[in-house]
């Protein structure tokens, strides 16, 4: 169990950005876990030792609390940009993910737009490749500047890292998703520099030349429309990015949830409990009708050719040039199509085509969310609140990007009519562990890197080895295993 114990605690990590896209250098989240690895601490010696291990914790967190603090009390609704820090003469150094921005000059824009505001802050950037390994080693340094993208942290290590901008209350008046980044004292520390909503990615001249005048709604209708495009064009009606790998796990397991049962608590709080969480409903919904619309694509050849060689930097000219009609990715890939070829119109988005009680819904959160360097200087605290703040409220760059909005005040063109936007509870107290634990056990790793089990459905369908139904009471039979092993009650 030791091997799973240590799985479990990497799929925790990964399974923070779930939602996070693959812009540029990294790849795709949801809220951190509260604390995945409390320790059991050895009994005191006696009643002294543990009044001065009380006595050094209390120091250490009121230690920790000033660091954090921000100097003069300031939070992010307190900067009035334009006007407030304008006598800070400073340099701060912002590192991120997005390669692609360096590379086409986007991020000096958006540097250039800030400094006509605030010409006497310079900032530093830096793209960085394999950010989220990368990210992680220079926190523990201390080596990496004044903002940076979040990577993958517990939690509650949040104040030993970063500057709080408020409580989550405070910026919830301002942001969507505040408390994605959240410590135990219902502070924010992480704001989304774009939002991500899950979808199907779709070519509309592509649907329209196929006769499909009406977004579907449901897997038969989609199944139906995507049958159209075949018969009608000479489009792929749905590209898998099959060989990409993480471009599968990553985006279908992303609909589980409230998207396809219309129930934001089932994902991370009945899942783990269900006796049969991949049986057939009967009514095109849940986890069996999810997958299934994958397997009958490809069973119905409405795939590209051959799967094993797609491509993904490819895919990108070929659906904006009208070569492919859709391919199930989150919103953060529409502006990464659109500015692929000389088509951006063509690219739409539709909601995915699952409907619960006549409604259908969506999932949104952030991207990476901007952190601030607990150790830096007052001053470079205050030029850094005050850059994120223009960069969320000012720059563009989240509208830019095609991304659900951020800011609530800034304005957006993200559209999704006719949607429910919603949440994935958390877990419930006391059990933020278990369907890491599950995932490990099991081996099936929903929303933590499941790749393999999607490519393996692709397979499956291709060559007829597997039937759906064979694949889903396999599924069973490792979750129920799984819960038998680590002991998980059984209440749905």
């Amino acid at each position: 169990m030791k091997l799973k114990k240590v799985m479990a605690l990497t799929l925790a990590a990964a399974m923070t950005f779930s939602l996070v896209g693959c812009g540029g250098g990294d790849a795709q989240t949801d809220a951190p876990a509260a604390d995945d690895t409390a320790a059991e601490a050895p009994a005191a010696a006696d009643d002294t030792e543990a009044d001065d291990a009380a006595d050094d914790t209390a120091a250490d967190d009121a230690a920790a609390d000033d660091a954090a603090a921000p100097a003069g009390g300031l939070t992010y609704a307190s900067i009035k940009l334009g006007e407030d820090n304008q006598d800070i003469t400073t340099t701060i150094k912002f590192i991120h993910h997005k390669t692609d921005r360096e590379d086409d000059g986007t991020m000096a824009d958006l540097i250039g737009k800030f400094n006509q505001m605030y010409p006497n802050i310079t900032v530093e950037t830096e793209g960085i490749t394999d950010y989220q390994e990368d990210a992680l080693l220079r926190l523990s340094t201390g080596d990496w500047g004044d903002v940076m993208f979040i990577p993958a942290v517990d939690a509650a290590d949040l104040p030993s890292y970063f500057v709080p901008y408020g409580t989550v209350d405070e910026m919830s008046e301002l942001v969507n998703f505040a408390d994605n980044w959240k410590d135990a004292a219902g502070n924010c520390y992480g704001v989304g520099y774009m939002g991500n909503a899950q979808g199907v990615l779709y070519n509309k001249k592509v649907f329209a030349d196929a006769g499909v005048t009406t977004l579907p709604k449901t897997p038969d209708e989609f199944l139906a429309a995507l049958q159209a495009i075949k018969d009608n064009t000479d489009a792929i009606p749905l590209y898998t990015n099959y060989a990409a790998g993480w471009t599968m796990g990553g985006q279908w397991d992303a609909f589980l949830g409230a998207i396809t049962t219309g129930d934001e608590t089932w994902l991370n709080q009945k899942f783990v409990h269900t006796a049969e969480p991949f049986k057939d409903n009967g009514d095109g919904t849940g986890a069996y009708a999810l997958y299934k619309i994958l397997y009958d694509a490809v069973a119905q050849g409405l795939i590209e050719e051959d799967y094993t060689t797609t491509d993904w930097e490819g895919c990108k000219g070929m659906i904006n040039n009208g070569e492919i009609g859709a391919m199930v990715l989150g919103s953060w890939a529409i502006a990464q199509m659109k500015a692929a070829g000389e088509n951006p119109d063509d690219i739409g988005y539709m909601p995915f085509p699952i409907t619960v009680g006549g409604q259908q819904y969506t999932t949104a959160g952030p991207d990476y969310s901007y952190g601030i360097n607990v150790n830096a200087s007052d001053e470079n605290k205050a030029a850094a609140m005050t850059f994120v703040k223009f960069m969320v409220e000012e720059s563009g760059w989240c509208d830019f990007e095609g991304g659900y909005p951020i800011s609530k005040t800034a304005p957006t063109s993200f559209v999704f009519d006719g949607v429910n936007v919603v949440t994935n509870a958390t877990a419930l107290t006391g059990e933020e562990d278990i369907m890491n634990e599950m995932n490990a056990e099991s081996e099936l790793s929903f929303n933590a890197g499941g790749d393999a089990k999607i490519q393996a459905i692709v397979e499956a369908a291709a060559t007829g080895s597997q039937s759906f139904d064979d694949i889903m009471a396999d599924w069973t039979a490792k979750w129920n295993a799984a819960q038998d092993e680590l002991e998980v009650e059984v209440q749905y």
